[in-house]
């Protein structure tokens, strides 16, 4: 029976676990098969991932045996360890191309073609952003024998030049909440002052001033006018 994420949608945290063993059989594939505590990391890292998860080893370890159930991944037995890898392409059913966009989209959520094809750089080369696209595409009109669509085109948002694509894996996508929505949390996380920022601007703040004044003293010495700094726009 062909994978159907209307029917059985991966959660959020299968998800996760899914597209990192994805990620890590192409980025460190020395490492590769993956232990529970390497796969652990890898969910929880914080860059090239959307929303950052903080996820327990109980989760991973949930997300494991019910995406093996699903023959979406495999454990290996090891002399003193097990082991884990993803069965993606033959469990969804899609060709490599289909697989790396998927699990991009799965990491770091909805992007444009081109934001992805510049994403999959280490993990497959496409020739150019229509490649992408066509893959893409190929994906969206998936038919309803194989499965039903696996990606699909959002509404483009207002300012934006381009339209971005979003994942079915998880279930359907609310295409009527606004891009600004969709990204609220990382918004204001992005705008939260932070704290170390504002004391390393303070400390350059005043070894500025204390140039300025040893400055004013050689030049009074040498009998010379020193010059007008230069205006700078207040701190926001």
């Amino acid at each position: 029976m062909p994978f159907d994420s209307r029917t059985q949608p991966l959660s959020p945290v299968q998800a996760r676990v899914l597209a990192t063993l994805m990620e890590k059989s192409r980025t460190v594939p020395d490492s590769y098969p993956l232990t529970l505590n390497s796969l652990l990391a890898g969910c929880n890292q914080k860059s090239s991932r959307e929303p950052v998860m903080q996820l327990s080893e109980a989760e991973v370890q949930e997300a494991l045996d019910e995406l093996r159930l699903r023959a979406l991944v495999v454990e290996i037995g090891g002399a003193r360890v097990s082991r884990w890898e993803h069965n993606f392409m033959r469990g969804v059913g899609v060709p490599e191309q289909s697989a790396v966009l998927l699990s991009l989209l799965m990491l770091r959520g909805p992007q444009t073609a081109g934001e992805l094809r510049i994403n999959a750089e280490r993990w497959h080369r496409f020739a150019d952003i229509s490649s992408v696209e066509a893959f893409l595409h190929e994906l969206a009109e998936r038919s309803d024998e194989r499965g039903g669509p696996l990606a699909l085109l959002l509404p483009r948002a207002p300012g934006a030049r381009e339209s971005r694509w979003a994942q079915l894996l998880g279930g359907p996508v609310d295409i009527s909440a606004p891009a600004s929505d969709q990204s609220a949390a990382s918004a204001a996380a992005a705008l939260a002052p932070d704290p170390a920022l504002s004391a390393r601007v303070q400390a350059l703040e005043a070894e500025v001033s204390a140039l300025r004044a040893t400055l004013a003293d050689v030049c009074q010495q040498l009998g010379i006018a020193p010059a007008e700094p230069a205006h700078l726009p207040p701190a926001a």
